[in-house]
């Protein structure tokens, strides 16, 4: 595979997106975008939870099921998920159907849902782990990493609070999704974007 794909719109972006219209529309409107909203932050950790073993683009074709079967993943909803839910969502065939994911799902809301009560934000206590210093820009795919001093500090911050399904791999996948990191490669049309 390329590092940079040129696409019939003549844009230059990163190669992982291929030509899918729905991961070239993530790619470019919503990957490595600033997300600071509690349930917006909240909704990424759990589908990139959902997207551990299995390839984001499955995930992002689900999604919309996923913010339907999770009443759009706020946090207070979550929380009060009971047994009658883990068993309609272990049989609905339009998500991931895996009991440990949405166990953590719950779980997780519920976690949340204390934080905020004791006026925290995920929000904030993610953003907290954003790197310091100015990574080196990524100029091919092989430049990118899956975990970083920073995501290890934060899946052990989350894990320490309870989380589940918040390991270093899957916390940099949150952090580059949620913005907190621009691993858009050196000569994405959106890179500039989200600096």
């Amino acid at each position: 595979m390329k590092d940079l794909l040129k696409g019939d719109d003549s844009l230059v972006r990163c190669a992982w997106c291929g030509t899918d219209p729905d991961y070239v529309s993530y790619h470019d409107t919503e990957w490595g975008r600033r997300i600071t909203d509690d349930t917006a932050v909240f909704e990424k950790l759990c589908l990139e939870g959902f997207q551990s073993g299995l390839s984001w683009i499955t995930i992002l074709r689900k999604r919309e099921s996923f913010r339907r079967a999770f009443k759009g993943f706020d946090p207070a909803t979550v929380a009060r998920f009971g047994q009658r839910d883990i068993k309609r969502l272990l049989a609905d065939a339009s998500i991931v159907r895996h009991r440990g994911k949405i166990e953590a799902t719950i779980s997780n809301a519920r976690l949340t849902l204390s934080m905020q009560q004791k006026h925290e934000s995920l929000a904030d206590l993610i953003w907290l782990f954003a790197p310091a210093r100015k990574p080196r820009v990524p100029k091919k795919l092989a430049d990118l990493k899956s975990a970083t001093p920073e995501s290890i500090a934060l899946s052990k911050e989350l894990r320490g609070r309870g989380f589940k399904f918040v390991g270093p791999t899957t916390m940099h996948a949150a952090m580059q999704s949620l913005g907190l990191v621009n691993d858009h490669l050196s000569g994405c049309h959106i890179r500039r974007a989200c600096q």
